[in-house]
């Protein structure tokens, strides 16, 4: 029997949002994994990767699992109708339903998010709690068949502990041996309570223009929600 995992794909998508949980995903045998958009035709990530979608909202299967990856292209879709209909419509019946980095700002918008722990990237993480959420500081937060990763890079993890929930350990341990996914990264400055003062006060300047716009679209979005 095989297994469907839908992974939303959207301009301005960060790429390693979506490729690192799809390459954890289809590693497993028995899983296919859906890029699933509004079209067929090629879209650029925020970095400008080109993806090509392989299901549109229409075509799309029943989905097991349905995960929303994040960046800069998350804004417009915290309004678009279109393909919040789709997300909700699809969590109805899924197995799980799961975020990627700011992706869980797009399960907020969507009313999912209400009463729910949930983690999210670091710099939008005070956003969560505008849709309801229980924000919780962690790579992989579960709650119930909710399962939101942290920042970018924790897709890996949030994609592994998932194929553990889905199969078992021992095969989710498998692929992250051949993945040789083993972290030991050249300096601890991959959260801001490890980061050099001077690090994080760079990263938060660059981060604030970009996160003053999400503020306003999340402000309009929840205001004509109350």
């Amino acid at each position: 029997m095989t297994l469907h995992i839908g992974l939303l794909a959207f301009p301005n998508v960060q790429q390693l949002d979506l490729t690192a949980p799809y390459e954890v995903f289809a590693s497993m045998p028995g899983v296919t994994v859906h890029l699933v958009w509004k079209t067929l035709d090629p879209l650029l990530s925020s970095t400008g990767l080109s993806l090509i979608p392989t299901q549109t909202f229409d075509s799309c299967p029943p989905l097991d699992v349905i995960c929303i990856p994040g960046g800069v292209g998350v804004n417009p879709l915290l309004e678009d109708a279109e393909t919040l209909a789709f997300v909700r419509r699809t969590a109805q019946a899924a197995r799980y339903v799961t975020s990627v980095c700011t992706g869980a700002l797009v399960l907020g918008a969507a009313g999912l998010l209400n009463g729910k722990r949930a983690t999210t990237h670091w710099a939008s993480h005070g956003l969560l709690e505008k849709f309801g959420a229980i924000p919780v500081h962690a790579r992989v937060v579960r709650d119930g068949n909710l399962m939101s990763g942290g920042g970018v890079t924790a897709g890996i993890d949030f994609a592994l502990t998932l194929i553990a929930e889905l199969f078992d350990a021992d095969k989710s341990q498998l692929i992250q041996l051949q993945l040789e996914y083993a972290p030991a990264p050249p300096f601890n400055a991959g959260h801001p309570d490890t980061a050099p003062a001077n690090v994080l006060a760079n990263a938060i300047e660059q981060a604030a223009p970009g996160l003053e716009i999400r503020r306003q679209i999340i402000e309009r979005v929840t205001a004509g929600a109350r």
